[in-house]
């Protein structure tokens, strides 16, 4: 049995942060779409902290929850990072511990998910050239799977929208230690994943082309905020949203996770409801950004995520993927292949599970 994951109130979470209740999110149960379409979950966290637990048995948890799950890839979270040591270096634990994490999937006593084949953890970009070490580091201790690195920028002027935690400066993207650092990733063959919010996408497409040989990705479909001061303005807000995307995609190196749309920032309300939403609310709510996205970048640039457990707070994990499902419907074989699998494996450059 999973220890739960649940957080128990709005203080164990941060305020970005919606709630688990597991309770709620039994409400609604659905009869799996397509369950045997392999999928790679290319963007989840793993963490232990005061009253949220979700490391590998919660993990499983909803990876065997019915879709054919056969590997996922570890997204930054801080999670236990070094106690001590210099400061640029203390990340390295959280790459330590997903390897850990990934050793005990390896072994096949958990069941068929190669949960953590990629391990994505954080080397400060603002160090320029110096992240080298950093990410050396990174790569020693990942034993084969560290794939790069996500340096959170997400920042706005409103103060409810800043992550607990997180201090990024405005611009942060533009300043030219970090474009060095950016550089510095596409000279050692390793990916960024970029995490801010939709009125900072131009500033990613900038440096995209000032560092045209750094593989990126960006998270969460760009971010598109609909909570405090965005909250009631989403049809005055999609159109820059789009036409950043849009722009974003004629960078070569870019990808896009579709995901990620079940926080609080994104103002799509789910969490007030009486009961969780069907995977079919979830597609209707999310169709213009999905469909815009890969109209924009193509099935070979784009991958669909979970991000668990941040997203749990809105939606069960079995109900996610069947809303993907029901948005790739009209979507061939092959681009079905990429949305669900392929893209994630060349992104992340995951070895072949067949």
């Amino acid at each position: 049995m999973a220890k739960s994951e649940t957080a128990t109130s709005t203080k164990a979470a941060p305020s970005t942060h919606i709630a688990i209740r597991q309770e709620w999110l039994d409400r609604v149960k659905e009869t799996i779409l397509e369950p045997d379409l392999p999928i790679v979950d290319p963007h989840h966290h793993l963490w232990d902290r005061a009253g949220w637990h979700y490391l590998l048995d919660n993990l499983l948890a909803d990876t065997n929850s019915g879709h054919n799950i056969v590997a996922t890839v570890f997204a930054q979270c801080r999670a236990f990072h070094r106690a001590d040591g210099p400061e640029e270096m203390r990340p390295i634990g959280e790459t330590e511990f997903v390897k850990g994490v990934a050793a005990m999937a390896d072994s096949g006593a958990y069941g068929k998910t190669r949960a953590c084949l990629g391990i994505v953890s954080h080397a400060d970009m603002l160090l320029g050239d110096r992240a080298e070490a950093v990410l050396e580091a990174h790569i020693q201790a990942a034993g084969g799977r560290f794939r790069g690195i996500r340096h959170i920028t997400a920042w706005d002027e409103d103060p409810a929208l800043m992550i607990s935690g997180y201090t990024p400066k405005r611009h942060e993207l533009a300043d030219p230690a970090f474009r060095e650092g950016l550089k510095t990733l596409g000279r050692m063959n390793l990916t960024f994943d970029a995490w801010l919010y939709h009125p900072q996408i131009d500033e990613l497409t900038a440096a995209a082309k000032a560092c045209p040989d750094t593989q990126m990705v960006i998270d969460h479909a760009g971010g598109p905020l609909g909570y405090s001061s965005y909250q009631g303005q989403r049809e005055a807000l999609f159109p820059r949203w789009e036409k950043s995307i849009k722009a974003l995609a004629e960078c070569p190196n870019v990808f896009v996770k579709l995901g990620g749309l079940g926080m609080r920032i994104n103002g799509f309300g789910f969490e007030d409801a009486a009961a969780p939403p069907s995977s079919e609310t979830l597609a209707a709510a999310w169709k213009p950004y999905i469909e815009t996205c890969i109209d924009a970048f193509g099935t070979e640039r784009c991958m669909f995520e979970s991000n668990f457990p941040v997203d749990k707070g809105s939606y069960s994990y079995p109900v996610f993927w069947n809303a993907c499902k029901r948005l790739a419907s009209s979507a061939s074989a092959s681009e079905k292949a990429d949305l669900f699998a392929g893209t994630a494996k060349r992104f992340y450059k995951l070895p072949d599970l067949t």
